[in-house]
C-alpha cells in the first residue's frame, strides 16, 4: 500500500507552488474530540508506508507520526471539542476547521481535501473521494489526525475504564453502548448524537 503523489505532481506541473492535504479523524464516534490535520510535503515527496491511516497498523502509524512532522514543509493539527461539535454539527465543525488550516498554510496554493467541499479565496480546492488512499499529503494528514485522537482516547480510558475507550476510541460498540446505559453520559460525550441523547433522556426519566 502506498499513496502516489499524482495529484500533487499534476498541480506542480501546472505551475502551482505547493499542495496541502487535509483530513480528519473522529466524525463517527459518540465521545471525544474531532481532530483535523493538514500536511504539506516538498515537491516530489513519496513514502511507501504513508497511506490511509485506517489501513496502517498502530505501531507503524506511531513511527510515521514523527516522520511526517520531521519531513513536512508544513503541518497543523487542530482538536475540536465535543461542545463545539454539538453547537455546529459534525459536518460544519469538520468543514470550518479544514478551511482554517487551508487559510493558515500560506505556502500552499492548492488544497486537497478528503472529500470535503469548500472554497478558499485565491486557492484551488479539490475534494478527493478516498483521498487518503490517493494523495500522499492527505494520507499523511489522516495519520497525524488518527494518532492524535487515538492517544486522547487512550488517556480517557484511564479516567473512564468502564467505557473501553482504549479499544473502541469512542465509537458505538456494544461495550460502549452498554456503559452508556449503565453508567450514563460523560462530559466528553457528544450530546447531539442520537445514542447519547437517548441515554440522557433515559437517565433523566429514571431520576
Amino acid at each position: 500500500m502506498e499513496c502516489k503523489n499524482e495529484f500533487e505532481t499534476l498541480y506542480m506541473e501546472q505551475g502551482y507552488k505547493q499542495v496541502i492535504g487535509i483530513d480528519e479523524a473522529g466524525r463517527g464516534p459518540l465521545a471525544g474530540p474531532l481532530v483535523v490535520a493538514g500536511v504539506c510535503f516538498p515537491k516530489g515527496f513519496s513514502h511507501p508506508d504513508i497511506y490511509d491511516s485506517k489501513k496502517v497498523g498502530e505501531k507503524k502509524r506511531e513511527v510515521l507520526f514523527d516522520y511526517i512532522q520531521e519531513h513536512a514543509l508544513y503541518f497543523k493539527i487542530e482538536i475540536i471539542d465535543e461542545a463545539t461539535i454539538d453547537r455546529l454539527n459534525i459536518y460544519e465543525a469538520t468543514k470550518q476547521t479544514m478551511m482554517k488550516i487551508a487559510r493558515e498554510c500560506e505556502i500552499a496554493d492548492v488544497i486537497l481535501s478528503d472529500a470535503m467541499k469548500f472554497q478558499i479565496e485565491g486557492k484551488v480546492v479539490e475534494p478527493i473521494v478516498k483521498g487518503d488512499q490517493k494523495s500522499v499529503n492527505i494520507a499523511a494528514a489522516s495519520i497525524l489526525a488518527k494518532v492524535t485522537r487515538d492517544r486522547i482516547m487512550k488517556a480517557y480510558s484511564e479516567t473512564y475504564p468502564e467505557y473501553g475507550f482504549d479499544k473502541n476510541k469512542g465509537y458505538p460498540t456494544k461495550q460502549h453502548l452498554q456503559a452508556l446505559e449503565t453508567y450514563g453520559v460523560l462530559p466528553i460525550h457528544r450530546r447531539s448524537y442520537a445514542p447519547v441523547a437517548k441515554a440522557l433522556q433515559m437517565h433523566f426519566d429514571f431520576k
